[in-house]
């Protein structure tokens, strides 16, 4: 089903200068981790989760190999595990930092999101989408519809956006696996049962009819996946309309959060809270962001009710929060 996404002013930098080695020397400041990798690692010993490695093995299908060593310092100011996408980001700037160091090719911000799906999701197995990676390479606002990777950009959209960070870890796999696999056992139920049904066509009018079809533990998780496509469809009109409406923005937040939490129930009573500090303090809406579980929660607010709403998400017990704005994808400096 298609997703709305926004890139944000929060990063992921390398800096790089040749080493006269063949191996990468990394140096991670932020996490208090070094490494070294060779330049031609035995691919079929590599860990699950280091996209560092696969990413070199994804490249190298490309007959794009390193030919010689790096000393990388990766620094970030993106909280990690907490759904604003940090794998992705770090991701595709170590992508993107070995195309331009050892490849003549260039790749357009798609074929570079692409490239970061196929390290994270098609190697590894898992379970997870397109949306962080294609938001992180594309920036700005954007419309992905992920069955075909279309993409709507929506340009310097003005938005103040405030995060709250929970400090809760999260297991975005897990949730994510759990979450997919009860929607497609409703949507399969219904299928079964009317086989000219698709969830990509189908609205909140045929809802009730469809419901009957389902059954009851996996009715939550079908009426979720029906009015989160309304919800998406609904934000795309509003997108699409001059002068922009963020009451209305704020509102489709709002119910979208509602639906996380009443019926897949996966926002914990701290989020909940630092949602309810958020929208009681003058934000336009709120939810939270990422797999659930944990993480972070995102508000739309108004300019001038900023620094209230991010001093009543801290007073929850939130570990943080802060402002940020809609911003440009990766980039070369």
């Amino acid at each position: 089903l298609p997703v709305i996404a926004c890139a944000i002013d929060r990063t992921i930098q390398i800096i790089a200068e040749e080493n006269g080695k063949d191996l990468f020397e990394i140096n991670m400041p932020d996490v208090g981790q070094q490494r070294t990798i060779l330049l031609k690692p035995v691919f079929s010993e590599i860990e699950r989760g280091d996209f560092l490695k696969i990413a070199l093995k994804v490249l190298q299908k490309r007959q794009i190999v390193p030919n010689r060593g790096y000393r990388l310092t990766i620094s970030s100011n993106i909280p990690i595990n907490a759904g604003l996408s940090s794998s992705s980001a770090f991701t595709i700037a170590w992508l993107q930092f070995l195309i331009t160091a050892f490849s003549d090719r260039s790749f357009s911000p798609k074929e570079l999101a692409l490239l970061a799906y196929e390290t994270e999701v098609i190697e590894e197995g898992s379970s997870g989408g397109k949306m962080d990676q294609f938001t992180v390479a594309i920036g700005d606002t954007i419309f992905l519809d992920t069955h075909t990777d279309r993409v709507q950009k929506f340009n310097d959209l003005k938005l103040n956006l405030v995060v709250g960070v929970s400090g809760l870890s999260k297991d975005t796999f897990g949730t994510l696996s759990h979450l997919k696999s009860n929607a497609w056992k409703a949507i399969n139920q219904v299928k079964s049962q009317n086989s000219e049904f698709d969830i990509a066509s189908t609205t909140v009018n045929d809802l009730n009819k469809n419901l009957e079809l389902v059954e009851t533990s996996l009715k939550p998780y079908f009426y979720a996946a029906v009015c989160n496509h309304d919800i998406t469809q609904r934000a795309l009109k509003t997108l699409l309309q001059e002068p922009l409406n963020t009451h209305v923005l704020g509102e489709l937040m709002n119910e979208h959060h509602h639906l996380l939490k009443s019926y897949l129930k996966i926002t914990p009573p701290l989020m909940d809270k630092m949602i309810d500090a958020a929208n009681n303090n003058g934000a336009l809406g709120s939810k939270i962001v990422g797999s659930g579980g944990g993480g972070c929660i995102v508000a739309i607010v108004q300019d001038q009710k900023q620094e209230e709403i991010i001093e009543a998400i801290k007073a929850t017990g939130a570990a943080d929060a802060f402002s940020v704005k809609v911003s440009k994808g990766a980039a070369l400096n």
